[in-house]
């Protein structure tokens, strides 16, 4: 499902109001845009980098989304005033804008229907929960891991680079995250684990692997410790459910 981050729904004159009453942050790797539990009233806007939204039960996580630029961190509290519902901990270096909840509701209430940018995001991600939940009845753990695969792939992924007869590595032309492993694959240089994607997905590290090694993932998909290779989307595709003809 292709999506439009936050930054980019929003009309160009609401994106200058957002710069002129933001402030500029750099958040470095492994550190914390904001904590579950707080009440910390700030909303943060990525501008590059990536970051995951991640809880805590009972000791276990769970990993509920990863943001990247152009996606909203902290719409929710800034919207009903609650305590945080979940950790940002960023996963590479991360720039974001970040401003006070009230100074964003501001921005909003001056620009007639900018607010329908956040409405926007909210629908997207009740749209993931409500998919995710779903995949469940029967417990289909296999499409739950590629829909997460594929929500990488969408928002994060490249082409592959490819190696010249000298060596080197070259960029193909740009191609849609979605081109086949003719086409060569797609990466997403990302820093997540086996262990992260079954977090994210409902199931255990082993669960993840026993699927990545089995039809028809098998040899198409390598989770490496700083970037995901797709070799095959259209296998993807197909463990997901999707028609692909």
């Amino acid at each position: 499902m292709e999506t439009t981050p936050f930054w980019d729904a929003l009309p160009e004159r609401v994106r200058d109001a957002l710069r002129r009453d933001g402030t500029p942050v750099v958040i470095r790797q492994g550190a914390f845009l904001m904590r579950e539990h707080t009440r910390a009233s700030q909303v943060f806007v990525l501008r590059t980098g990536v970051a995951k939204v991640w809880v805590d039960r009972d000791g276990e996580t769970a990993i509920l989304d990863v943001l990247g630029p152009g996606d909203i961190a902290g719409e929710v509290e800034a919207v009903d005033g609650g305590v945080r519902h979940a950790n940002v901990e960023a996963l590479t270096r991360v720039e974001a804008l970040v401003l006070p909840a009230a100074r964003f509701r501001g921005v909003l209430d001056d620009h007639p229907g900018s607010a329908w940018a956040v409405a926007a995001v909210l629908a997207e991600r009740l749209r993931d929960s409500n998919e995710l939940r779903i995949a469940h009845f029967p417990d289909d753990p296999e499409r739950r891991l590629a829909s997460r695969l594929l929500r990488l792939v969408s928002r994060f992924g490249s082409p592959v680079k490819e190696e010249r007869s000298d060596g080197a590595a070259t960029a193909p032309a740009p191609a849609p995250a979605t081109v086949p492993d003719e086409a060569g694959g797609v990466q997403v240089r990302i820093p997540l684990t086996q262990q992260d994607l079954g977090r994210w997905a409902g199931m255990s590290r082993r669960k993840v692997a026993q699927i990545l090694a089995a039809e028809p993932v098998r040899g198409g998909l390598t989770v490496a410790r700083n970037a995901i290779v797709v070799r095959s989307v259209d296998a993807l595709h197909r463990l997901a459910g999707h028609d692909t003809d």
